[in-house]
């Protein structure tokens, strides 16, 4: 039998106060004194208290819920990670609520307080990040404390965390192309609204400083997060350039771009891999079903929604307040026919698709 929740009466008297000025604490309304609100807060985190969701009617019981917010509806790989997500919840007897930012601060903002409106249970997000981000809604999560869990690290935010090394897996990807010999080499970013395309630019330039090969400002193209940015970006990029200044090799932000650039080097007559090899990242499912399968990172996404509803579903259920997690999650490089190896260069020992592979496993990070 699970052990009975911390309730505002609790809290109340504890704390040395009444109902309602725990309540406009939580609420951030009335005149309540600086010294009784920190005395208050201390109660609440110490009990793990979290506020009630809104009352059912006909004393039906509460329905226990998730909600995950992420960036990009139309993008398959959240489809996959919605899926773990919630195979994990419904095993656990929450139902999951889906939400999705669009990548705009804004609508990010307002589904957070929409699943707090709707007395979610806890969170899972996948922030809206650039130089203009306002996260004010997360800390006022961390206020009320509502458990959240993020998919994406946002700095000075203390929360648990699932995520892959993208910084690493970029490497190895642009590690992979050098020892097939390529030497020139582009990286079509991905939207300054995720850290990840920071992270996934940093990978190719460290993998090139320690080879011979120069990766300047102008190896990076900044393209998006859908196939329309790729192809745009694509044509934009290769059509006034001669054969001879063509990069052999471009790496891409995800496979949505990867498949976008490649349709516009086919109208462009260029052909993928004979004259340009192509690396996407995510390795969705959707590769296996087309006529040029991609070479991708592959990134565990259903195990990323599964890991995350868990942690989430733990952190909610303690009767303590646990300390963040951080979850870093495998990736893999997985080989196909976007990529072909130079003549004369060495040719890579690297597992193919059918092969053994280990994306299951994970590393744990104590911060």
């Amino acid at each position: 039998m699970k052990n009975k929740q911390p309730t505002i009466n609790d809290v109340a008297r504890l704390a040395g106060v009444s109902k309602a000025t725990v309540s406009a604490v939580l609420n951030d309304t009335g005149t309540v004194r600086k010294s009784t609100r920190e005395r208050v807060l201390a109660v609440i985190e110490s009990l793990n208290y979290r506020k009630s969701g809104p009352d059912t009617r006909g004393g039906a019981q509460q329905v226990r819920s998730l909600g995950l917010v992420i960036k990009e509806i139309d993008n398959p790989y959240y489809g996959e990670v919605v899926t773990g997500a919630r195979a994990a919840a419904e095993e656990a007897g929450y139902t999951l609520l889906v939400m999705s930012s669009e990548g705009a601060h804004a609508s990010e903002r307002r589904a957070v307080e929409l699943a707090q409106a709707k007395g979610v249970d806890g969170l899972i997000i996948t922030p809206v990040l650039d130089h203009t981000a306002d996260l004010s809604h997360l800390f006022e999560l961390k206020r009320r404390n509502l458990p959240f869990v993020l998919l994406e690290e946002v700095l000075g935010v203390q929360a648990s965390l699932v995520d892959v090394d993208n910084e690493s897996a970029s490497r190895k990807a642009v590690e992979f192309l050098i020892s097939q010999g390529h030497a020139s080499l582009v990286h079509f970013a991905g939207p300054e609204y995720s850290m990840h395309s920071q992270e996934r630019i940093d990978g190719v330039r460290r993998a090139c400083s320690a080879s011979h090969i120069i990766f300047g400002d102008d190896g990076v193209v900044r393209a998006g997060a859908h196939a329309e940015d790729g192809y745009r970006a694509g044509l934009e990029f290769f059509r006034s350039r001669p054969a001879a200044e063509r990069p052999t090799a471009v790496t891409c932000y995800n496979d949505l771009v990867a498949l976008g650039l490649c349709r516009s080097l086919d109208e462009l007559g260029i052909r993928v891999p004979d004259e340009v090899s192509v690396v996407g990242f995510d390795d969705i499912h959707l590769l296996d079903y087309l006529p040029l399968r991609l070479t991708s990172v592959r990134v565990p996404k259903f195990q990323m929604g599964q890991v995350a509803a868990q942690m989430l579903i733990r952190h909610i259920e303690s009767r303590e307040t646990l300390p963040p997690q951080r979850l870093y999650l495998d990736t893999e490089l997985v080989v196909r026919d976007s990529t072909r190896a130079l003549p004369g260069s060495p040719a890579a020992s690297i597992v193919r698709v059918g092969a053994g592979t280990n994306s299951g496993a994970a590393r744990m990070a104590a911060r």
